[in-house]
């Protein structure tokens, strides 16, 4: 007797062991999920729980923060070293730009500085100086040695000795001649010096330095007022103090009851950063006088407060209009050169040793307005968020690297980097925030959670952020501070679609998965986009081990897979294993 036998339906068994992080397009390739939270591919291929994040402290209002030798950051108007109050206080509420220059760090808006290697060493920017009352001045020389008068005469003196002034008023214009008994002749000065002498006790040279570019204004005398060069400085609080002015005076004067006036600005600037031992910054908007600028700024060479130190040399400040439009989203140096961003060009400029510095244009995606903070130097390449991208910078033309985060908008984003990889903490369309991050390696994005974060500053292997909701400081890796306890993580997959035009029935499926002790885990299975999840199992475990969840699902066109739990993990595999149907 002949029975009928059955042929064996053939199974095909998929395994993904290699996960690609997070992807929010459309179609998904495998290993890929479009949600995630608070998890890494610090242990690639395999998919991990992110570091426990290290607590160091609270702040009460953060500014800002910064990695020297040592963890600096702005809280509640003070600056703070290692933890520490430092004596520079007084400090504007709101978000600051601090710049590392050598041994000093430079905060903006508020143009006050710190030599983290001398406390005493802080201060202004900038300087302004007032008297009401008394100046003398007179004629000197660049090291503010008085002079005497000069002869005042349309021709030469008779019989002059060595040194001898005269004012020559036979020409157009006035000018001052000594005469050299060695050449027998009257020899023109190209450069006249006066010396102001007043009675501050000691405030003045206080303020200032020889070689800082002042405005002076109050003495009434025209030659002597205007943008001006101190060449030298002196006094004390037991004598007169002055100061030394180019300006050309027919005899010593003695002005009473003048409101004199020395200041030492420093441009308002919208962004800055160092480059080549100068402070650069770019400024679009009203200056002093109410013009729009467009503009981009240098100090002098070594010299942050002075930007007004015009003599002729290499190491002079500089100043440059810009020509394209619309306002600077960012600065950041970068090759060796000061680069400054708006949302559609970058302007680099190339520094010259002679001071004829050439300001570049480069049409491309830019810096997205409010994302200055996402700027972030990984490696050798520049990262950063463009108005519909985040892109990396290498000196040419920005390249995407956002692919992977779809159609989603994004902005205010702040970045930081640690490890090859690019923290990017920004804030959506629908004003939530979340922490993403670019491993530059892999080339692949995860999902953290919702921090939004003020700043962030790599010291020591560590990437430290400060949440700006809680006022925490954080250690992103753990290794400082006060661990955190567990959290919670989630994976989802996109819709796992039939891969051949045979109908076909998702038989079953295996997740393997590592836990640590006391974590769990649960799965859960959406079926052909509908409403609600469905709980397809739950993984507890009291210590490590490593585990296989199967599951068995209903006949479905697709589903979709969430993961959630609590604790450590680590995703190994997901195995499924497919039967095929018919065509109908």
């Amino acid at each position: 007797m002949h029975t009928p036998t059955l042929p064996e339906v053939p199974q095909r068994r998929l395994v993904t062991d290699r996960f690609l992080g997070y992807d929010c397009r459309p179609q998904l390739p495998d290993g890929a999920f479009s949600d995630m939270q608070n998890l890494s591919l610090r242990n690639y291929p395999l998919l991990s729980t992110r570091p426990p994040r290290g607590i160091l402290r609270g702040l009460r209002r953060p500014g800002g923060l910064i990695a020297k030798d040592a963890l600096l950051w702005v809280d509640g108007g003070s600056l703070y070293m290692n933890g520490l109050e430092t004596g520079l206080t007084g400090l504007s509420p709101g978000e600051k730009q601090l710049v590392s220059m050598g041994a000093y760090v430079l905060i903006f808006p508020d143009k006050r500085y710190y030599n983290t290697e001398d406390p005493a060493d802080c201060g202004s920017l900038e300087a302004d100086f007032s008297l009401s009352g008394t100046v003398r001045c007179q004629l000197c020389d660049a090291g503010g040695a008085p002079l005497p008068d000069p002869s005042l005469s349309d021709s030469e003196p008779e019989d002059p000795a060595n040194g001898a002034l005269w004012l020559d008023r036979a020409s157009g214009s006035p000018s001052l001649r000594q005469y050299s008994q060695a050449q027998a002749l009257w020899v023109e000065l190209p450069t006249v010096y006066t010396r102001l002498s007043l009675s501050s006790r000691g405030q003045l040279p206080a303020l200032f330095s020889a070689g800082d570019g002042v405005s002076v204004s109050g003495l009434g005398l025209e030659e002597l007022e205007g943008e001006k060069i101190l060449y030298a400085l002196g006094g004390g609080p037991e004598e007169d103090d002055y100061c030394v002015v180019t300006g050309l005076l027919e005899r010593s004067q003695t002005l009473e009851n003048v409101r004199l006036r020395l200041r030492r600005r420093v441009p308002d600037m919208d962004f800055v950063c160092q480059c080549g031992n100068r402070l650069w910054g770019c400024r679009y908007g009203p200056g002093e006088d109410g013009r729009i600028l467009n503009e981009i700024y240098a100090s002098a060479l070594g010299d942050f407060k002075n930007f007004r130190q015009f003599l002729g040399l290499s190491t002079d400040s500089w100043t440059a209009s810009v020509g394209s439009d619309g306002p600077w989203t960012g600065a950041v140096s970068y090759l060796g050169r000061p680069c400054f961003f708006k949302e559609d060009r970058i302007h680099p400029v190339t520094i010259s040793a002679y001071g004829a510095h050439q300001l570049d244009e480069i049409p491309c995606r830019g810096v997205q307005k409010g994302s200055h903070g996402s700027l972030c130097l990984v490696g050798e390449s520049l990262y950063y968020k463009a108005r519909d991208q985040v892109c990396v910078w290498q000196g040419g033309f920005p390249q995407s690297v956002g692919e992977a985060l779809g159609e989603q908008r994004f902005g205010s984003a702040v970045g930081g980097s640690v490890d090859g990889r690019y923290y990017l903490s920004l804030r959506g369309a629908d004003g939530a925030w979340r922490l993403l991050c670019y491993d530059t390696a892999l080339g692949l994005w995860t999902k953290e959670d919702a921090l939004h974060a003020l700043a962030f500053a790599a010291l020591e292997g560590e990437l430290y952020a400060i949440d700006a909701d809680s006022g925490a400081l954080l250690a992103l890796k753990g290794t400082a501070g006060e661990r955190e306890g567990a959290f919670d993580w989630l994976a989802e997959t996109g819709p796992l679609h039939l891969r051949t035009p045979d109908r076909q029935s998702l038989s079953r499926f295996n997740l393997t998965l590592s836990l640590g002790e006391g974590a769990e885990a649960r799965l859960w299975l959406r079926y052909d986009e509908e409403a609600a999840w469905r709980d397809g199992g739950e993984i507890r475990l009291s210590r490590p081990g490593t585990v296989t969840l199967p599951v068995r699902p209903r006949r479905c066109d697709h589903v979709r897979l969430r993961l959630t739990g609590r604790g450590d993990m680590r995703l190994h595999a997901l195995t499924y294993l497919l039967e095929p149907g018919s065509d109908g």
